[in-house]
Formats: structure tokens, sequence, C-alpha cells
């Protein structure tokens, strides 16, 4: 099993920035993708940005040029830099991790980010 340990989320201003970090442990083999999803009040989970292990990475077009995925491999651990953040930023985030001599997907258990106008 894996287990993934979220923190960062906060209550900021428009424009202001938090940064999220995601803890991976346990059963962690050659780790494929690390990520992060958002699912705000009625709404779908969707995707936010996702970095691979060659450090490829992808961004949804709402938070391209404002958010930045990177990962510590040696941590087993992947951050969110958010910057210029907007009320429409506002909802649950969601670490996303894919690793295991079976490549399996895991979930954490959320972290609330709210954006005040």
């Amino acid at each position: 099993q894996v287990q993934l340990v979220e923190s960062g989320g906060g209550l900021v201003q428009t424009g202001g920035s938090l940064r999220l970090s995601c803890a991976a442990s346990g059963s962690i083999f050659s780790t494929k993708v690390m990520g992060w999803f958002r699912q705000a009040p009625g709404k779908q989970r969707e995707l936010v940005a996702i970095i691979s292990s060659s450090d490829t990475t992808n961004y949804a077009d709402s938070v391209k040029g404002r958010f930045t995925i990177s990962r510590d491999n040696a941590k087993n651990t992947v951050f969110l830099q958010m910057n210029s953040l907007k009320p429409e930023d506002t909802a649950v985030y969601y670490c996303y991790v894919v690793t295991g001599r079976t490549p399996t997907a895991y979930w954490g258990q959320g972290t609330q980010v709210t954006v005040s106008s």
C-alpha cells in the first residue's frame, strides 16, 4: 500500500500564493506519474498538473503560467507552487501518484484551497 500525505492548503486572498506538498510512503517503486487534481463544489474532479518520471509536465490551460509542479524523487514528494491565485481556483486539491511494480494509481485525502475575492 501507498500512503499520500498532503499539506499546504489554506485561505489566501486573490493574487496570493500557496505551495502544496504531497509525500508518498509505503510500497513506492518506480513512480511513473505524480500530480494534482482539484474538485470544486458541484463540479467534476479535474486535472491541474502532472509530472512524469522524466520531468515532463502538463498543465490545465486555466493554470498555465501561474502554477508550477515539481518533484523530489529522493523524498517521493511532489509540489505545486500556486501563484496569482484567483477565486476560481478554490477547490479541494488531491495528490495523485502512479507507482508500484504493477503501476497503480493512488489518491491523497485532499487539502482545501480557498481564495477570497
